[in-house]
C-alpha cells in the first residue's frame, strides 16, 4: 500500500495544512485527540526513529516547539504534549515518521497515560549495562 503521509506532500492526499517548508509538512491530524492536534512530517520517507537521521528528529522538534507555541497564543492550548509512535508496538500506524502535537486545555479530561501501570525494573543495574552495551556497539 503507499504511502499516505507521501500522497499527502505530493499534493495527491486530503489534508489541511497548516505549516509548510522545503523539508517538512504539518496537518491537523484527520482522527485528532485535542483540538489543533497537528503532525509533523518530513517530505523524505522515513520509517520510524531507526532510519530516520538525527538532524531530522530535531527538525521536526523544533517546528512541533513552534507549534506549540502558536497553540499556546490562542484559545487552543494551556500546555502541550509530544511525542513519537515508534513502531506497531507503539501504536505507530502511518509507517512515516511523524511528531504528533496535541494541544492540551486545563481540565480537557483527555489522559494518554490511561491504563499505563507503574512499574518497577527487577535489576535496573542489568537494565542499564544492556542499554549502554548496545549504545556502545551502535557508536
Amino acid at each position: 500500500m503507499p504511502c499516505v503521509f507521501c500522497a499527502i506532500v505530493a499534493g495527491k492526499g486530503p489534508a489541511i495544512r497548516i505549516y509548510e517548508d522545503h523539508k517538512y509538512l504539518a496537518i491537523l491530524d484527520i482522527r485528532p485527540f485535542t483540538r489543533g492536534h497537528t503532525l509533523v512530517i518530513p517530505k523524505q520517507h522515513t520509517v520510524d526513529l531507526t532510519d530516520t537521521p538525527p538532524k531530522t528528529l530535531a527538525d521536526m522538534v523544533t517546528i512541533g516547539q513552534r507549534i506549540a507555541r502558536a497553540a499556546r497564543a490562542t484559545e487552543l492550548a494551556d500546555a502541550t504534549n509530544i511525542g513519537i509512535n515508534d513502531g506497531s508496538a507503539a501504536f505507530q500506524s502511518v509507517f512515516h515518521i511523524h511528531l504528533h502535537v496535541l494541544p492540551r486545555r486545563n481540565g480537557d479530561k483527555l489522559s494518554v497515560a490511561k491504563g499505563l501501570l507503574l512499574r518497577r525494573d527487577p535489576d535496573r543495574e542489568a537494565t542499564a549495562r544492556l542499554l549502554r552495551d548496545a549504545l556502545a556497539a551502535i557508536d
